[in-house]
C-alpha cells in the first residue's frame, strides 16, 4: 500500500497540497460539536483532517479505491465512516438520516451533477462549503441579470445564500489543473 494516491484523471483527481487553503476551506464549514458532516471525495484527507479531531460526526464518501484504503491507514478515526462508492448513486440515508453539511473539493466534471442532488433533498443539506471550478462558482454566485446567471443559480439561490469565498490557483494542486 503506498503512502500516496495516484491522481485519476478518469475521476477529475486533483489534490489540494496547500495545507493554508484546506484550512480556509475547512474553517468555511459553520458547525456545532454534534453536526453531520459529510465529505465528497477526500482523497488523501486534505480536507478530512480538520474534522477528525472536532466533535462533528463525519463521513466520507469515497469511489476510489485507493483513497479508501489510504484514508482506512491515515485516518483509524474514519473506521466504519467512509462510504465507499458514487455519492450521486447513493441515497441520503446511505449516510446520515438527520441534517447534513456537505464539503468538498468537488470534480469540475460532476459539480452540477452534485448540486442537482443537493437540490432533490434540499431540506436535508444544511450547507454546502466546496471548492469548484472558478467558472462554475461564479456562475453559482451570480446574481440575476449577470450574463452567468443560469438555472442552477436560480434554483440554488431560492434555498441557499451563495457565497464566493476566494480564488485557489492552480499551482497548488498535484496535477495542477488547466483551470483555477
Amino acid at each position: 500500500m503506498s503512502d500516496k494516491v495516484r491522481a485519476k484523471k478518469h475521476l477529475g483527481q486533483h489534490f489540494l497540497k496547500d495545507e493554508n487553503i484546506a484550512k480556509q476551506i475547512a474553517d468555511a464549514l459553520i458547525t456545532e460539536n454534534d453536526d453531520n458532516i459529510l465529505e465528497i471525495g477526500p482523497g488523501m484527507g486534505v480536507l478530512t483532517k480538520y474534522f477528525v479531531d472536532k466533535k462533528s460526526n463525519i463521513k466520507v464518501a469515497e469511489i476510489d479505491t485507493e483513497s479508501v484504503e489510504y484514508l482506512s491507514k491515515h485516518f483509524p478515526y474514519l473506521e466504519n465512516r467512509i462510504i465507499e462508492g458514487d455519492f450521486l448513486r447513493k441515497q441520503k440515508s446511505d449516510y446520515f438520516d438527520t441534517k447534513i453539511h456537505l464539503i468538498g473539493n468537488f470534480p469540475y466534471n460532476i459539480s452540477s451533477q452534485i448540486f442537482f442532488k443537493v437540490l432533490e433533498d434540499k431540506d436535508h443539506y444544511e450547507q454546502v462549503v466546496c471548492m469548484l471550478q472558478k467558472e462554475v462558482a461564479e456562475r453559482l454566485a451570480a446574481k440575476e441579470g449577470n450574463k452567468t446567471y443560469g438555472i442552477l443559480s436560480v434554483l440554488l439561490q431560492a434555498y441557499y445564500n451563495i457565497e464566493y469565498l476566494f480564488t485557489v490557483h492552480e499551482h497548488v494542486f498535484n496535477p495542477p489543473p488547466k483551470v483555477k
